[in-house]
């Protein structure tokens, strides 16, 4: 064990002991925010959240920081870490995790990035980087068109995610490095990036990709919005360790978007799709409590709002998420664990390098009274800002799965 880096995963299963308790995870995407004005609420401050209050009022509570200080964290590291692996250690593209989340059968020489349908003008600029959120029938016929293109050197797969998103995978005929920079510039009013290859070794890949970019404008051209394609986190299949082995539970995931039941089969996590009503996760936790441990359920409205600078709509998915609380603590699970993966300011319409709200209730608990669920609370009852991945270790110890370190 490095005093500096913490614990590894290996230490963590070292210490594991029997137990039948249950942890429950939720994440509220892209939960923590800023206020609109000086002095003012942030999304979860102004949102009214009775049930999270109760709970907060009871738990642990504080502040996380999903990557480390200053870091703006990906969806990817931030899930990551809530599963307590080191994000800055275990490294993976997004294209791995949308993969995994539509069930597509990686190989693994195979090569795969996240898409997105993107709206360019005229003079080849981004004018909408979600080409106005496409509804997911439409990217369907989207991508069976450009799963059409054809490339020397490896076989194409396209295959639709939901509403803009888009999966790209590339199978070369001999491995090559997926070493590249994303083709998203991460704003509007500029053309979108050339491929490059972040290493000598990875410019064939580039050059392959270019291909299929520029087969892939011609096709879409015609189209009213979703007329060209940006890709980022091109990944192979990794081997890590699985949470199972890890933390010892039986760990099951629920959520309406593909990348997150992605980013939880790939740590060996049974997943389940659901609907984007809050109400279909107390029906998923209900269905899956007696085959499992540990349940990690997944809520993406706040972030969506957040990303769309709707202060007013983050503030009611907030509130929508708060009223599901009763029936997921009817379900008896022994630790409640309740964050997000990053902050989403409506204010900045992105995520954030903010620190991120928790709640941890469990009856080992040291609960300072909190008022109330927000960020200011949580800064003021919590203890020093927290890394992200020590949550979930601190649960399995609230859960008696851990065993003592040493003689």
């Amino acid at each position: 064990m490095s005093p500096a880096a913490g614990p590894s995963l290996e230490d963590y299963a070292a210490l594991l002991k029997p137990s039948d308790t249950k942890v429950l995870l939720l994440v509220l995407d892209g939960l923590g925010g800023l206020p609109l004005r000086p002095g003012g609420p942030t999304e979860l401050e102004a949102a009214r959240t009775p049930h999270l209050d109760e709970l907060a009022r009871r738990a642990e509570v504080g502040l996380h920081d999903p990557v480390g200080p200053g870091i703006t964290p990906g969806s990817g590291p931030g899930h990551l870490a809530l599963f307590g692996y080191d994000p800055l250690r275990y490294r993976i593209g997004r294209g791995v995790l949308e993969a995994l989340g539509v069930d597509f059968p990686l190989q693994s020489r195979d090569i795969a990035a996240r898409g997105n349908f993107c709206t360019v003008d005229g003079s080849g600029n981004v004018v909408d980087r979600r080409a106005g959120r496409i509804p997911t029938a439409e990217a369907e016929r989207l991508a069976e068109r450009l799963d059409a293109v054809k490339v020397p050197g490896a076989e194409t797969f396209v295959r639709a995610v939901k509403e803009h998103r888009f999966l790209l995978v590339l199978r070369p005929e001999e491995p090559l490095d997926p070493d590249l920079g994303d083709t998203d510039p991460g704003r509007t009013g500029v053309p979108p990036l050339e491929v490059t290859a972040g290493a000598s070794a990875a410019e064939p890949t580039a050059a392959l990709v270019q291909a299929w970019l520029d087969a892939a404008r011609q096709l879409i051209a015609d189209e009213p919005r979703a007329n060209m394609a940006l890709l980022r986190g091109f990944s192979v299949l990794p081997d890590w360790p699985s949470f199972p082995e890890v933390f010892g539970m039986r760990a099951f995931a629920a959520a309406a978007y593909p990348m997150y039941r992605g980013v939880a089969k790939l740590v060996g996590m049974a997943t389940q799709a659901v609907d984007e009503d809050p109400a279909a996760l107390v029906e998923a936790l209900r269905t899956a409590y007696a085959a499992h441990d540990f349940f990690f359920l997944h809520f993406k409205p706040p972030d969506k709002a957040g990303e769309d600078g709707d202060f007013d709509r983050k503030v009611a998915v907030i509130e929508e998420a708060d009223g599901i609380v009763p029936g997921l603590l009817d379900a008896g699970p022994d630790v409640v664990l309740v964050t997000g993966d990053h902050s989403t300011p409506s204010l900045l319409r992105s995520h954030s390098w903010h620190p991120v709200p928790y709640l941890l209730d469990s009856p080992q608990g040291r609960g300072r009274g909190a008022d109330a669920f927000g960020e200011r609370e949580c800064a003021a009852a919590g203890d020093a800002v927290r890394r992200g991945r020590d949550l979930l270790p601190l649960a399995v110890a609230a859960a008696g799965r851990f065993g003592k370190f040493g003689a």
